[in-house]
């Protein structure tokens, strides 16, 4: 998995490419945990996202949460895979999808 950080005054882009599972969710995790706090509007650009496990959906609830007391999160660009993926679990009702 690659993330990608962009940082515009208090919006935050992240585009995570690859799959996120078990493996690299801690990754994400991570990065979000230390750019949250400055930021108050974050975007997730999933165009080259592959795939998302139980464990990326647990770290995505988790990010939700805490910036939707800011400005709120995005996700964009959201391949067919990951939709279903989100519409099975019921994300796509939880979730910005744009």
């Amino acid at each position: 998995m690659t993330i990608t950080k962009q940082q515009n005054g208090t919006a935050l882009t992240l585009a995570v490419s690859g799959r996120l599972d078990t493996t690299t969710s801690p990754e994400l995790e991570q990065e979000l945990s230390a750019s949250l706090d400055s930021a108050d509007s974050l975007i997730l650009d999933f165009s080259g996202l592959d795939y998302v496990s139980s464990a990326g959906l647990r770290v995505l609830l988790s990010a939700h949460k805490q910036m939707s007391g800011k400005g709120g999160m995005k996700v964009k660009n959201v391949n067919e895979i990951v939709r279903e993926v989100f519409d099975v679990t019921g994300f796509s009702d939880i979730l910005n999808i744009e």
